[in-house]
This record gives structure tokens, sequence and C-alpha cells, in this order.
């Protein structure tokens, strides 16, 4: 690992300061510029993220699927009102609130690797 040279430190008017050569304060002044492109792209990642998380969660809303809504009484629904935990793939693919249930398990999933 290669160690890093102290700035030689002086006083001017009685006060402490540190000495660089050209060519160091070229490269502090080139460090400072990368970190700050760095932490723009920062700032943009976190506010894509933000978007992104508030977009699941408005598909979830969206497509709430019928297994996680809650049923008269209070208790959780565990069965799907077209039944799609009977139908084949094949009978599945056309039918729209099986298509929301995948969504919603989709969705459930991804909560889930996330936490």
């Amino acid at each position: 690992m290669a160690r890093h040279p102290q700035p030689r430190r002086i006083t001017l008017a009685g006060r402490e300061a540190v000495a660089l050569t050209v060519e160091e304060y070229e490269q502090l002044i080139a460090s400072r510029r990368q970190i700050g492109g760095q932490s723009a792209r920062v700032r943009v990642l976190a506010h894509q993220a933000k978007r992104n998380e508030k977009l699941l969660q408005e598909l979830e809303t969206l497509v709430h699927a019928p297994t996680d809504r809650q049923q008269q009484d209070g208790t959780a629904s565990s069965q799907c009102p077209t039944s799609c935990a009977t139908q084949s793939t094949a009978e599945r693919s056309g039918d729209p609130q099986c298509l929301r249930c995948s969504i919603a398990a989709l969705l459930r999933r991804h909560r889930d690797m996330a936490s």
C-alpha cells in the first residue's frame, strides 16, 4: 500500500497553513472535481430509486391481488375469486384476474428480497 505524502506545514502571519507543490494542488483540484461529479451521479441515482419505489408502490396498489385483500369479516382471503390456483397455466394466460395475481406475487417477492 503506497504511503501518502504528508503536506508540509508552515506558519504564515501567525496562522498554521499547508504548503503544496503546484502538482499536488492540481491533483487536489482534480480530485475535488471527480468527487463532485460522483456526488451528482449518486444524487441522480437516489432520486431514480425513490421514483422507482413510488412506481412499485402505485403498481402494487393498482393490481392489489384478491389474495391480499381482506374479507368482509376481516380475515385474509386465501382464494382468488377466479380460482386461478386450480387452473392450468394455459387457462390462466388469458385471465386478467390471474395476471393481477401474478403481478401481485411478483411484487411480494420483490418486497421480500428487498427486506
